[in-house]
């Protein structure tokens, strides 16, 4: 086991890339706090983490509020008394142009892919520092790395930079900060995508690997990441996305 007796926080661990991190870490001997929006969606994922035999507690919060973070971090330590990994992966994703995004779509998104970053990082960085050690993983997107989905790509790019940074300042604590950068996935944020044949076949047409990421696929980067085998990885951005960014011509 990777991860035997580890604490993980993983942010948007309800549904999707966050699950199934949440699972695998589960499977790799780590106890997980399931943060979410959605009551329902944590319970479940919570349910399916104590047939692994692992320890989970489901918190609702908003990531992008400081007070919401703060009792986040309070839970997990009074759970489970430390914290190892952090994963910032909640997102969300508003696909418009110039022409129709407004004020409150960009700010929205920068609220929950970036600023809820860096308000983890706040409140559980303070805790690593005095364990002397520690895995934070942040979630970024092919799109930071392409003039593509504005807003959602600069909130991208943004923890991306956000992530090295980080690493700099944090390394000297024997604590690690890298990014994973998916490319499209298969999950409820292409569901509209995937209704259309002639864009898919236009999608998969841009990936060498001629399928779409799968949330395991992120999942078994993140392990990785949280595990000591990553140790000498510092402000890294790993990008998962079958060849994407190579060939990519939009759609």
């Amino acid at each position: 086991m990777l991860l035997k007796d580890k604490v993980a926080i993983v942010t948007g661990g309800g549904s999707g890339v966050g699950k199934a991190i949440s699972l695998r870490f589960s499977r790799e001997g780590a106890h997980v706090s399931i943060v979410g929006r959605t009551l329902a969606k944590l319970t479940e994922t919570a349910g399916e983490i104590s047939k692994i035999g692992t320890e989970s507690l489901a918190i609702t919060a908003d990531v992008s509020n400081a007070n919401d973070v703060s009792q986040m971090v309070a839970k997990t330590i009074e759970r489970f008394g430390k914290i190892d990994i952090l994963v910032n992966n909640a997102g969300i994703a508003i696909r418009k142009t110039i022409f129709d995004l407004t004020e409150e779509d960009w700010d929205e998104m920068m609220n929950i892919n970036l600023k809820s970053v860096f308000l983890c990082c706040k409140h559980v960085v303070p805790l690593m520092v005095k364990q002397r050690q520690g895995k934070i993983i942040n979630i970024a997107s092919a799109s930071g790395h392409l003039g593509h989905r504005l807003g959602y790509g600069a909130t991208k790019a943004g923890a991306i930079n956000f992530t090295a940074a980080l690493a700099l300042e944090l390394a000297p604590y024997g604590i690690n900060v890298n990014s994973i950068s998916p490319g499209i996935l298969d999950t409820p944020m292409i569901a509209k995508l995937k209704s259309s044949p002639e864009l898919m076949s236009k999608i998969l047409g841009c990936i060498p690997y001629k399928r779409l990421g799968k949330p395991d696929d992120i999942a078994a980067v993140a392990a990785f990441l949280a595990s000591d085998d990553s140790d000498f990885l510092v402000g890294s951005d790993i990008i998962a996305d079958g060849g994407l960014i190579n060939t990519f011509t939009g759609y």
